[in-house]
């Protein structure tokens, strides 16, 4: 895209010639960047551009081979609506006091500015595509005030994310058994996802020919249940190995507290699940991740074939993480590596660090002011988060010594929590306390050593591998988490 006819202050000039540079961006890029945000729904991190051997996702692949892959990013919390407040407004659930579906993010701040507004303050083109904001029960739909026309397929249940075909076209038989399952011989555009990648190809096709910048948000359902991609990507998986968790029961001396009822797909069956249904389940989120890679490859194409991708960042990311039976548990709502991971790639036209890996410890909230940075905006104040532009730059860097997560019990709770899980992760470990709301009583804790058990299999809270390193834990839990009351001065 070109840029002609506009003058620029001083002072953005001055920040993009500091900024851009330093990205390794080319001289001529000095215009204001576009910015393409693509958001998607329960991925887990291990199964997202990682090498997993079995997850087909070449376009993830190619996404993150043209920017920085962080291979440490963590949610704030395991659970739609306060991750997504949290990252779209850079701040905390408990600075928002949101913890559970219901509560818009207005009812805390009104006056709160989100992450694509500040962009529309600042004459950027804002528009929303999906699922970005809390897609449900909710007195405000989404987010109004943050685009700069309607959000369009965002404001739904997941489960009327049924089969349309045009025409008077017969829907095909569902050929899937297990609950929550289906595999229908139908084109992209007959569910939601393959909708929302046609539209936002069209906007950056309109894009193309604006002279405004843009922020274009677009928000996936996948892989989130139900677990129905089309037939087509079920069957990229007919030959693999899928097999039920190696680790399906609890951890070693977890405290029942960490664990929860998966009730978003054990309400739908009778009985404990069959092998063979937990091979199904596995098997449609597999294919529920290479449906949502086929639609990321539609943008990155368009982007490609417009030209828009020599000033366009991209950001990618997951509200959380997922579990598939692992620890006997299904879906998210806990503090666990497997809800509290989550992929996250950011790739700047021109980047020198394009390909790269960091291990960098980093939150979903940091990518609001890692967008402020490298588009030269002024920030809006009372962000939790940190630039991580420094990562951008040189990926062994990193800023910020733990990641925090944190999850209410009871998981989906009415009027405030009995009690509140929070977990701090840092290189070596992850410490989780579990407490009273009210009075801020600690009633369990756990501890994972991630050097000698990835998975999480055994709570050494009595034993520490290293105590001085979990000391350290101990001491940056408490500064984040004060031994208070949640949500209490």
């Amino acid at each position: 895209m070109i840029f002609t006819g506009r003058r620029r202050s001083p002072l953005v000039l001055m920040l993009l010639l500091i900024f851009c540079p330093a990205l390794g961006l080319r001289s001529e890029a000095a215009e204001k960047p576009n910015v393409l945000f693509i958001g998607t729904d329960d991925l887990r991190c291990d199964l997202a551009c990682y090498g997993h051997p079995l997850v087909k996702t070449p376009n993830l692949d190619r996404l993150a081979s043209r920017g920085v892959l962080f291979k440490q990013a963590y949610c704030q919390q395991a659970l739609c609506n306060p991750s997504r407040a949290s990252l779209m407004t850079g701040r905390r659930p408990d600075s928002l006091q949101i913890w559970n579906l219901p509560k818009h993010f207005r009812e805390a701040d009104p006056n709160i500015v989100t992450l694509p507004q500040l962009f529309k303050q600042n004459g950027y083109f804002t528009q929303n595509i999906g699922k970005i904001f809390h897609n449900w029960r909710q007195k405000i739909e989404g987010d109004p005030a943050s685009w700069s026309v309607p959000a369009v397929l965002h404001y739904a249940r997941h489960d009327d994310d049924q089969p349309q075909l045009e025409g008077n076209q017969e829907i095909p038989e569902n050929l899937a058994t297990a609950p929550r399952t289906e595999r229908r011989d139908v084109p992209d555009s007959a569910y939601f996802d393959g909708r929302i990648a046609d539209l936002a190809v069209k906007a950056l096709q309109e894009f193309e020919q604006k002279q405004q910048p843009f922020f274009l948000a677009v928000g996936f359902w996948k892989p989130h249940l139900p677990f129905n991609p089309p037939k087509q990507y079920w069957d990229m998986y007919k030959d693999s190995s899928v097999q039920p968790a190696s680790n399906p029961g609890p951890p070693e001396g977890v405290p029942p507290i960490a664990l929860h009822d998966s009730r978003e797909i054990l309400r739908a069956v009778k009985g404990k699940l069959t092998d063979a249904q937990t091979i199904e389940l596995r098997t449609g989120y597999l294919a529920g991740i290479s449906y949502l890679d086929a639609q990321v490859g539609k943008l990155l194409a368009e982007l490609d074939r417009s030209g828009l991708s020599d000033n366009t960042i991209i950001v990618f990311w997951s509200d959380h993480g997922f579990h598939l039976g692992e620890h006997s548990l299904w879906c998210k709502t806990s503090n666990f590596e497997n809800d509290a991971h989550v992929p996250l790639m950011i790739s700047v036209p021109h980047m020198k660090t394009a390909g790269e890996t960091s291990d960098a410890l980093v939150e979903l909230l940091d990518m609001y002011p890692t967008l402020v940075e490298l588009c030269g905006l002024p920030s809006p104040g009372t962000l939790e988060g940190t630039s991580l532009v420094p990562v951008l730059k040189d990926p062994t860097q990193s800023v910020k010594p733990a990641a925090y997560t944190q999850h209410p019990r009871p998981a989906y709770y009415n009027k405030q929590p009995e009690n509140m899980g929070v977990s701090v992760r840092t290189p070596r470990y992850r410490y989780t306390e579990w407490r009273e709301f009210e009075t801020g009583k600690i009633i369990a804790k756990e501890l994972y050593d991630h050097s000698r058990d990835p998975e999480e299999n055994t709570n050494i809270i009595e034993h520490p591998t290293d105590q001085a390193e979990f000391e350290k834990a101990v001491q940056l839990l408490e500064a984040q988490f004060p031994r208070k009351p949640a949500g209490k001065d």
